[in-house]
């Protein structure tokens, strides 16, 4: 008869060649798997550095190239727009490229009649009756040919036009300040500068695509007045991007119409279309026809042909 003692004995023995094969097969594999694992750590860390390495090298030569781009525009923008009487419109969030774009329209040669940012409420669809309220002030003033319909964006975008843009009849510097401390007490639009002539020419700034509950109504509204605005003068619409729902520069590329009558630079937050703005719009003013140019779709190219040159 095996006794228990047995049993305890052999079990015991059992247990401990479990366990001591354990042991032994752990070490016999752990050296080929460490090294395993620190030859592809060290390898995915080589790796990683020369990507930094590449990134930051791209990013020194994205540097250099806006560097350039900024100390060659007063060679490229030269003579371009010679005493041409420019009016910029903005929309909110776009005042750095605002600025850049003033400064190479004035490298240019251009005169800038004003700056008027045009507040996101004017696009709206809940302000259409305050719009319509304060648009009817300047026309009881004298302004005529308003379109007869109940948009409010559509009736403003016209007066505001009217009142900045050459017209015909012109309007009086009178009814010019009207026009704009109406919509500007009813905080629809920030105007910067004198206004005292009319501009032959418009650039309008736009930003991001409204993407809230009201963004495709708000959208159609700017588009809305870029139309108007381009019915007045030469117009240049200048942003970022053409994709996306409700991109202005995609809808404009995108209607057969307006893209025959609206100019576009789809790059605008970059050196290299700030300084396409104002050779675009030199463009249009010399050949009657606009240009559309940057890097996204629809565009022909990153900047305008230089012009013609008789020996």
């Amino acid at each position: 008869m095996i006794n228990f003692r047995y049993h305890v004995v052999s079990l015991t023995a059992v247990f401990l060649a479990l366990a001591i094969g354990l042991v032994v097969g752990t070490a016999a594999l752990n050296g080929p798997l460490s090294d395993a694992l620190k030859n592809q750590v060290g390898s995915l860390t080589k790796q990683t550095q020369t990507y930094r390495e590449r990134i930051t090298q791209l990013e020194s030569e994205a540097g250099k190239q806006e560097q350039f781009t900024g100390q060659a525009a007063p060679f490229i923008l030269a003579g371009r727009l010679p005493a041409r009487k420019v009016l910029v419109v903005s929309l909110s969030q776009t005042a750095d490229s605002v600025a850049k774009v003033v400064a190479d329209l004035k490298l240019a040669g251009a005169t800038i009649t004003g700056q008027v940012e045009v507040q996101d409420k004017f696009f709206d669809p809940a302000s259409n009756a305050n719009l319509l309220d304060v648009a009817s002030g300047a026309l009881v003033a004298g302004i005529t040919g308003a379109p007869t319909n109940s948009n409010g964006v559509e009736t403003s975008s016209y007066l505001l036009a009217a009142a900045l843009a050459t017209h015909n009849p012109p309007v009086s510097a009178d009814l010019v300040k009207i026009v704009l401390s109406a919509y500007k007490e009813s905080n629809f639009i920030v105007p910067t500068g004198d206004f005292a002539v009319p501009a032959e020419a418009v650039v309008i700034v736009a930003a991001e695509p409204y993407a809230d509950s009201a963004g495709n109504a708000k959208n159609l509204n700017v588009l809305n007045t870029v139309d108007w605005f381009s019915r007045a003068v030469p117009t240049v619409v200048a942003a970022s991007g053409a994709g996306g729902a409700g991109n202005v520069i995609g809808q404009v590329r995108g209607d057969p119409t307006l893209a025959k009558k609206v100019g576009t630079v789809d790059n605008v937050t970059t050196p290299d279309g700030q300084v396409c703005v104002p050779l675009a719009l030199a463009e249009f003013l010399t050949t009657s026809k606009p240009g559309h140019y940057g890097v996204a779709g629809g565009s022909s190219g990153m900047l305008p042909k230089p012009p013609k040159t008789t020996p």
